[in-house]
């Protein structure tokens, strides 16, 4: 089996897998608290059951939640003698959107910027670089109609146009990501700034 989680979001997110199918599922909005909410969350999922593989995001996001979801990865793989490894959470928010052409997930970070990226909404392959910028800079980087998650309505009214959904992850899509947004190593991920500056104004 393979038991997948999320805690980089507003959301704390578990799903457990057997033979590639979601047996069983969990998603909470719970802002915060995922130190005390997520280990019961994954007590009531596995219901008993352990895992071989074990798939944790690793953000970017929240800093707090990333740490405690991964630091929880790492006990449970000593404890059961699993496989640990790290997705891409802005991916497996990306995965929930459904759509056919490409699609920007965004997440609000600290001191007002976002963690952007794209993906193709049919493959869920990135197709551009994971960034962390202020609203007006992360809008130049985006092409998407559809922007995803916590920091879309702030992208999509910088940029002037397109369509914000507010979403968060769900660990049910795990398996829809590539397997290289899939197979990370399980550590908190960084996002960095475009080598070229904005103008001053």
């Amino acid at each position: 089996m393979l038991l997948a989680f999320d805690t980089s979001s507003a959301a704390c997110t578990a799903a457990l897998f057997d033979g590639g199918r979601c047996v069983a599922r969990k998603d909470e909005q719970i802002g915060r608290g995922h130190s005390e909410r997520l280990v019961p969350m994954l007590a009531e999922l596995l219901d008993g059951r352990e895992a071989e593989q074990i798939l944790v995001g690793v953000g970017p996001g929240s800093f707090t939640g990333i740490r405690v979801g991964i630091a929880a990865a790492h006990g449970l793989a000593i404890g059961w003698g699993a496989e640990v490894a790290g997705m891409s959470s802005l991916a497996l928010l990306a995965a929930g959107a459904n759509v056919d052409g490409e699609v920007a997930a965004a997440v609000l970070g600290g001191h007002g910027e976002l963690f952007v990226q794209q993906f193709d909404g049919r493959t869920g392959e990135p197709t551009s670089e994971l960034r962390n910028l202020p609203p007006p800079l992360a809008a130049a980087q985006t092409s998407a109609q559809i922007v995803v998650g916590s920091g879309a309505p702030a992208l999509v009214t910088a940029r002037g146009w397109g369509e914000a959904v507010e979403a968060w992850p769900s660990a049910a899509n795990a398996l829809k990501l590539p397997e290289p947004l899939r197979s990370l190593p399980a550590a908190p991920v960084y996002a960095r700034a475009p080598d070229a500056k904005a103008r001053a104004a």
